[in-house]
């Protein structure tokens, strides 16, 4: 008989031999057939499977990228997501064109008045197509996407999502710049917030004397003052007899000189019984204002009835009622006649030239006038 044919009969007969060494000799030949069977098994598993990997290497989908290509990647959504005019990151709304390269709310304003300027249509300056206020709309995905990109906080240095930068530099970081609780009896000083509690322990203004204090408040009533003076004028205004007010439009117009100038003017309106016509012109009727950065508005009054005695009035214009353009009140005063029916050009109290570029890329600028008659 072979050896298999050994091993076969050892097995069969080990559960019914009652000798021991015959038992030990079946269970040792068992356990080398399993080792045997599972070595085949595992060899087969190897040659399906491949190799089997490294228990140190992490898996591959938790692998990280190095920081330097972590940085390209920012980079890249950078160049992706900045605005094609200025190639900055947009700080609040996100204007795209019909072929849908981005505009921030600044330059895209800036393009609208310039093309008003140079009486042309506006056009994106990647593609040049077509753009105005009815063509663009605004790319909400793109303004989520910028509020969640990192940037610095320009007082500590870190980096935080756009969208909490703004409450962090407010609030939370401990180097912003702050003032002294003291400055309004004259402490100048400004420094880091976290230094704010050692120089209020040992301010000295708290213990100034009251004739040094009376100085410093004295220079504060004074600012004060020109403030208050301003809203009684108002109220005093609004007590006349005889006022009146109404929503003006500007409208755009083109002046027939050689060199064409924009200038706006409304119809004809009434008020107080009297017919009126407001102008307005773009950097004081400046030669190329488009080549300028810095644009203002100033506008006149006009009388356009006949009088038969002198009219003295005083105006002011503010922002219409459905405008976001803020306009400082500034009271102006004149005596109309016949033969003064024209005021002199004065500036539209606009804060800066940011403001000014949003009246000049509307259709049209609405505002409201007031008109109060001196009473003699």
């Amino acid at each position: 008989m072979s050896s298999l044919e050994e091993r076969d009969v050892g097995v069969a007969a080990a559960p019914g031999s009652s000798s021991a060494g015959l038992g030990v000799g079946a269970v040792g030949v068992a356990v080398e057939a399993v080792a045997g069977v599972a070595a085949m098994q595992e060899e087969v598993a190897i040659r399906r499977e491949g190799p089997e990997p490294d228990p140190d290497e992490p898996p591959k989908k938790r692998v990280k990228l190095p920081e330097g290509e972590a940085g390209k990647l920012e980079e890249r959504l950078y160049s992706v997501l900045c605005c094609t005019v200025c190639l900055d990151l947009p700080k609040a709304s996100v204007y795209q064109c019909t072929n849908g390269h981005l505009m921030c709310a600044g330059c895209f304003i800036h393009l609208l008045a310039d093309s008003r300027l140079k009486e042309e249509q506006a056009t994106c300056p990647n593609c040049r197509c077509e753009i105005s206020k009815n063509l663009c709309c605004r790319n909400l995905a793109v303004e989520k996407a910028v509020s969640e990109l990192p940037t610095e906080c320009t007082f500590c240095l870190k980096q935080f999502p756009r969208s909490s930068l703004e409450r962090h530099q407010k609030e939370e970081c401990q180097d912003r710049v702050t003032q002294c609780k003291y400055k309004r009896i004259g402490c100048p000083w400004q420094g880091p917030f976290h230094e704010l509690p050692a120089h209020e322990s040992e301010c000295s203004h708290p213990t100034k004397t009251g004739t040094e204090l009376m100085g410093i408040l004295g220079e504060m009533d004074q600012s004060h003052r020109r403030d208050m003076q301003l809203y009684n004028s108002i109220f005093s205004l609004l007590c006349y007899e005889k006022i009146g007010f109404t929503e003006v439009q500007f409208r755009p117009y083109r002046t027939d000189d050689f060199i064409t100038r924009l200038y706006y003017e409304t119809p004809r309106f009434t008020v107080l019984n009297q017919t009126w016509v407001l102008k307005a012109r773009v950097n004081d009727s400046e030669r190329n204002p488009n080549l300028s950065c810095k644009r203002t508005l100033s506008f006149q009054l006009i009388l356009k009835s006949k009088v038969n005695s002198v009219l003295e009035c005083s105006f002011l214009l503010l922002k219409g009622p459905y405008d976001d353009v803020w306009i400082k009140p500034v009271i102006h005063h004149h005596s109309f006649s016949n033969d003064t029916n024209e005021t002199d050009y004065v500036p539209l109290p606009i804060s800066d030239s940011v403001e000014c570029n949003k009246l000049l890329a509307a259709k049209n600028i609405n505002l409201r006038l007031f008109i109060f008659q001196v009473q003699k």
